[in-house]
């Protein structure tokens, strides 16, 4: 018995040295003549799927959790296949619940499909030609890269480093049984699935697709959030330098990469130092490094074009029927991650494209009343002073998405008029008697569920379905079963067992009695969970906001008490325009020449 003992040790420990040492996979191939001529450009883009499916969900959170080496779901999940089906598990992780619901519906009411990948191809095309056509003779090798690949996960920055156990998974030891990512959902409810390829990471990645046509040079360029610079286009260039690095290493060569928004390394220059390897899932760090932006520009974020295009977008939304002077303007932007704010510039790059949007539509709208164009941000969790947890309140709309803090600021929000909640940005509008609100979206250069279905869904349960400016013609053309993005309720997917019995989301309460909103379920000394149904909103007809529901059910006819009772649109992103494509081609240029010649 202690024999049979010691050699199962021996064989633990060997394995568990095996798996601690195991390379990072590159694919060396055969070394590629370098041309110096040839400059390889990566678009950088959110990413996400066309169609859904539960597979490209499961693919999306490993994508999303690949980047922060101190989460739990990198450290036991992503390469542990025993945790593979946790995943997407509806009855044990709120987040997949929240998230699979919320699709499911924005998916089926765009028709079954999401615009932003074929919008994205047509972006990358025009950059394309641009850039085919420069003077300088430079030849161009493009491709794009995703903060997710979801559905094309060879557009995931490095695939191969999901197929292989990295040499050491941070704060645990290596653990046995171990595998990289090829995962088919057999475990799964709807599994496995179909069409599924288990060796998908198995592929080179745009880096290395890139690196084997001989670029001398890699410049990525940016639009995940719009161009703002961003933590999430910050991890999809960190983990582009691991694979250029193994690539480099590997092949004896030291092919340079250079961010077009962030041509200085702000980012990187103020990473904090420790502790080693911090993440904000750390919180605040050890050792914070300050580095000033003065000086330290985004040229894609300042280009007037960009600005341009966001005002023709806005201005395509305003209403032919509502004077400039009553028309306003709202510049709703998601935040970043909280604890960001450390070395994240990103609130700060959307103050500047915010002012310039705002001086160039006063150009062109000179009756417009400069104090109806403002900023707004989502909410926050809140410490709820009944049990003083930091958790979902109602009062900040159940929401995690605002931590609009500015660079380096003890978690400061933007001053003046762009640090708006958005309730509250609506709410001041609605007092000021304004008559038609325009929604901007300008962290989003292109249509996707979530301006399509979320945000909208989002303004609607403050100012009403009803006075959505399609809401009597609808617009079948974005929404082609029904003609408007509407849930019956904003937060469909909470919980609806109400202390067993079905929950009211009715505003003002249902005719049976039970109360609107529905109690609490979540006990008072935890904090409340993410689907407990008291932080769902009801798409009432006219809005939240100058109404109360303690007096019973609004009217159905009209806007009543000091509800909004003017209308609403959401703009629509610049798209396709091949404007946009020529201005990234424009930087992508003046970047080779300032910081590669």
């Amino acid at each position: 018995m202690n024999n049979k003992n010691a050699n199962l040790r021996r064989i633990i420990l060997v394995t568990a040295v095996f798996l601690f040492l195991l390379p990072i996979a590159c694919d060396k191939g055969d070394d590629v003549p370098i041309d110096e001529n040839k400059i390889g450009v990566l678009y950088v883009q959110h990413g996400g799927m066309k169609y859904y499916k539960p597979q490209y969900m499961w693919d999306a959170v490993v994508h999303q959790f690949s980047y922060d080496n101190n989460h739990s779901i990198y450290n036991f999940v992503i390469w542990n296949p025993f945790f593979w089906s946790m995943i997407l598990d509806r009855e044990t992780t709120d987040f997949a619940k929240r998230f699979l619901i919320m699709y499911e519906f924005g998916y089926e009411r765009m028709g079954g499909s999401d615009p932003y990948p074929d919008i994205s191809v047509k972006q990358l095309d025009d950059l394309t030609s641009e850039l085919d056509n420069n003077t300088y003779g430079y030849e161009f090798e493009v491709d794009w890269v995703g903060y997710m690949g979801a559905e094309e996960v060879d557009h995931y920055p490095y695939p191969r480093y999901l197929y292989t156990v990295p040499n050491l998974l941070t704060g645990i030891p290596p653990l046995i049984g171990l595998a990289g990512c090829t995962y088919c959902g057999e475990n799964e409810p709807d599994g496995p699935w179909e069409d599924c390829d288990p060796e998908r990471y198995n592929v080179d990645g745009p880096v290395e697709r890139l690196l084997k046509k001989g670029v001398s040079s890699i410049v990525m360029v940016d639009t995940t959030t719009g161009g703002v610079r961003f933590s999430k286009t910050f991890d999809v260039i960190q983990m582009t330098k691991r694979a250029l690095e193994d690539w480099n290493e590997a092949h004896g060569t030291s092919i340079p990469l250079v961010w077009v928004n962030d041509p200085n390394n702000v980012m990187e220059q103020s990473y904090p130092s420790a502790p080693v390897n911090w993440t904000n899932s750390k919180k605040t760090p050890d050792v914070d490094r300050h580095f000033s932006l003065e000086g330290n520009n985004n040229p894609v974020i300042e280009d007037p074009v960009l600005a341009q295009l966001h005002v023709e977008s806005l201005e395509a939304s305003f209403s032919t029927s509502v004077p400039d002077n009553a028309t306003a303007v709202v510049l709703f932007n998601h935040a970043l991650h909280d604890y960001n704010e450390f070395f994240d510039p990103k609130i700060d790059d959307t103050l500047i494209l915010n002012k310039n949007i705002k001086a160039l539509l006063l150009q062109r709208h000179p009756d417009m009343d400069p104090d109806n164009i403002i900023g707004a941000y989502g909410g926050i969790k809140e410490v709820n002073p009944e049990n003083g947890l930091e958790e979902r309140v109602r009062d900040m709309r159940g929401e995690t998405y605002g931590y609009a803090w500015l660079y380096e600021s003890d978690k400061q929000l933007p001053g003046d008029e762009w640090g708006y909640r958005y309730w509250e940005a609506f709410s001041y509008l609605k007092d000021r008697g304004v008559q038609h609100i325009v929604i901007g979206f300008p962290q989003h250069i292109a249509d996707n569920n979530l301006n399509l279905i979320e945000v909208p869904n989002q303004f609607g349960k403050e100012i009403g379905i009803k006075t959505w400016a399609h809401y009597d013609t609808g617009d079948f053309s974005l929404y082609p079963e029904v003609g408007h993005p509407f849930y019956e309720y904003w937060g469909n997917w909470v919980d609806t067992d109400c202390g067993g019995e079905e929950c009211c989301f009715e505003m003002g309460g249902c005719s049976d009695g039970r109360v609107y909103p529905p109690p609490r379920q979540t006990p008072l000394d935890k904090k409340r969970a993410d689907l407990d149904p008291s932080l769902a909103f009801d798409m009432s007809d006219y809005g939240h906001l100058g109404y109360d529901p303690t007096l019973g059910p609004p009217d159905p006819n009209g806007p009543v008490q000091e509800q909004y009772t003017g209308t609403w649109d959401m703009y629509r992103p610049p798209n396709e325009d091949p404007r946009l494509g020529k201005m990234l081609a424009k930087h992508v240029l003046n970047t080779i020449l300032e910081k590669l010649q």
